[in-house]
C-alpha cells in the first residue's frame, strides 16, 4: 500500500469555452463546472495542478492521420463551405460540427492527457487525472460521437514506451470503439468497455463476441449491457470482471475513462447509476495502487456531469465531501437542493441475472483462453509502439521473428525502432 498517493490534475480554462453549436448535447462548459466545484470543495489544495500543453500537430499524428490533422488545424466555420468533400470524408458535420477553436480545443484535452502519461510514465505522480480527456470514439481519420482526436490512444501510446501492457476500462455508457479498433491486433493493450449495446445505439459496436485478433486475440472485452442498468448489478458486475482481469493481464498502469453519460437522468444515456456507483468504480480499480491515468468522457446533463468528476475526484484523494454543495460561480446550475449526490434512476431494469451471468461467464472463458502474464520480468523497457496496420496480403508468416531476435530489437526509447511483431508474448515454461 503507497503511503500517500501524489495526484496530478490537469486543467485549461479555455478548454469549457469552446461551443458546439446550439442544440449540440456536448457543452465543454461542463469542465468549468466541474473545476471550480473541485476549487469550492478545496480538493485543489491535495493535488499539484497543472496546464497540459498544447499538443503539436506531430504528436497528434502519433496515432491519427497526417491529412486529417492538417484538415483539422486549417478547417474553420468561415472555410468550411469551400471543403465538402473533405468534410464527408472525415465524417466532420452534424455530430462532429466545425467550430471556432476546434483545433486549440483538441490540443488542449489532447495534451492533457499525453501530459498525465507522460507524469505517470517518469514515476512524478501515482495517479493523473484530465477530466477534459477521454475522447475515445475519435478513429485514426475521422472524427466520431463528438470526438475528433483520441486522446486516450494517444495517452496509451505514450504509456507503452514505459509498460509492457496497459489495461483501458471505459464506464461511459456509449461502447469505446476508438480505443478499441486502435489496439484490436496487440496484446499490448487490453480493453474493457462496459456500456449499452443494442436497439441501435450509439456506436453499434461492443458484442460480447468482439474479442480482438491476431495477436490480440481475447485481449478486447466487451460487456454489453441494456438499458436500465442500477448500482447494485454494475458494480457487482465491474468488480467481478475487472478483479480477473488484472489478476490475468497483470497490467502495469490503468487508464481509467469515467464516462459520466452512465448516470441516471443523462441526457444521452440509459443506465440507472447513481454518483456513488459510478464512483464506486473508480474507488476499487485505485484500490490495486497500480499507476492510474484518470479522464472524462460523454457526459450531457453537465451539472450532474460536474457533481460526477468532483466525487469521483474526491475518491481518487481518499475525501469524503460534504453533500452541501460550497458557494462557487456556477452554485446556481445546482439548485433547488444544492447537494452534490444524485440518487439512482427509475427507468426499467432491462438486465435480468440470467442475463448478466451468460455475460460474466462468456467474459471468464474469454480470459482463460489467455496466458498469464510473463513471470520474468522485462528488465528493459519496451520499444516505441506502434499501431500496426496490416495488410493481408502483404503479410508473410515465415517472416516473423522468433523470440530471441524478438529480445534483441528491444532497444532504449530514443532509438529507432522498427519490428513488425511488437507485442509481449513470451514462452514461459
Amino acid at each position: 500500500m503507497r503511503s500517500k498517493d501524489r495526484i496530478s490534475y490537469f486543467y485549461d480554462g479555455d478548454v469549457g469555452s469552446v461551443y458546439f453549436g446550439p442544440n449540440h448535447p456536448m457543452k465543454p462548459h461542463r469542465l468549468c463546472m466541474t473545476h471550480h466545484l473541485v476549487l469550492s470543495y478545496d480538493l485543489h489544495k491535495k493535488m499539484e495542478i497543472y496546464r497540459p500543453h498544447k499538443a503539436y500537430p506531430v504528436e497528434l499524428a502519433q496515432f491519427h492521420s497526417a491529412d486529417y490533422v492538417e484538415f483539422l488545424h486549417r478547417i474553420t466555420p468561415d472555410t468550411q463551405h469551400l471543403f465538402s468533400t473533405e468534410l464527408a470524408k472525415y465524417n466532420l458535420g452534424e455530430d462532429c460540427p466545425v467550430f471556432d477553436n476546434l483545433f486549440e480545443f483538441c490540443q488542449i484535452y489532447a495534451g492533457g492527457t499525453i501530459d498525465a502519461a507522460r507524469r505517470l510514465n517518469n514515476q512524478l505522480c501515482d495517479i493523473a487525472i484530465n477530466w477534459a480527456g477521454g475522447l475515445h470514439h475519435a478513429k485514426k481519420c475521422e472524427a466520431s460521437g463528438f470526438c475528433y482526436i483520441n486522446d486516450l490512444v494517444l495517452g496509451i501510446l505514450e504509456l507503452l514506451k514505459y509498460h509492457a501492457r496497459v489495461l483501458y476500462i471505459d464506464i461511459d455508457v456509449h461502447h469505446g470503439d476508438g480505443v478499441e479498433e486502435a489496439f484490436y491486433f496487440t496484446d499490448r493493450v487490453m480493453t474493457v468497455s462496459f456500456h449499452k449495446y443494442g436497439d441501435l445505439f450509439f456506436p453499434g459496436t461492443g458484442d460480447a463476441k468482439e474479442v480482438g485478433e491476431r495477436e490480440g486475440k481475447y485481449y478486447a472485452i466487451n460487456v454489453p449491457l441494456k438499458d436500465g442498468i442500477d448500482d447494485t448489478s454494475f458494480t457487482r458486475l465491474f468488480k467481478t470482471i475487472i478483479s480477473k482481469v488484472v489478476e490475468t493481464y497483470q497490467p502495469g498502469v490503468i487508464v481509467l475513462q469515467c464516462g459520466a453519460d452512465s448516470l441516471a437522468g443523462d441526457r444521452l444515456g440509459c443506465f440507472n447509476l447513481s454518483i456513488d456507483g459510478h464512483s464506486e468504480c473508480v474507488r476499487f480499480v485505485k484500490r490495486f495502487n497500480l499507476p492510474l491515468l484518470v479522464t472524462g468522457g460523454g457526459g450531457y446533463t453537465k451539472e450532474n456531469v460536474a457533481r460526477c468528476w468532483t466525487v469521483e475526484t474526491g475518491v481518487l484523494l481518499d475525501t469524503e465531501l460534504p453533500n452541501e454543495i460550497p458557494e462557487n460561480d456556477y452554485i446556481k446550475y445546482f439548485g433547488p437542493d444544492f447537494s452534490l449526490k444524485i440518487p439512482s434512476g427509475y427507468i426499467e431494469n432491462l438486465n435480468s441475472k440470467s442475463y448478466l451471468t451468460t455475460i460474466k461467464m462468456q467474459v471468464m472463458e474469454n480470459l482463460r483462453c489467455i496466458q498469464h502474464a510473463p513471470s520474468v520480468q522485462m528488465q528493459e523497457v519496451p520499444p516505441d509502439f506502434y499501431i500496426p496496420d496490416f495488410d493481408e496480403d502483404e503479410q508473410n508468416p515465415d517472416e516473423r521473428n522468433d523470440q530471441h531476435t524478438q529480445d534483441k530489437h528491444i532497444q532504449r526509447d530514443d532509438e529507432y525502432y522498427e519490428g513488425d511483431n511488437d507485442n509481449d508474448h513470451m514462452d514461459v515454461p
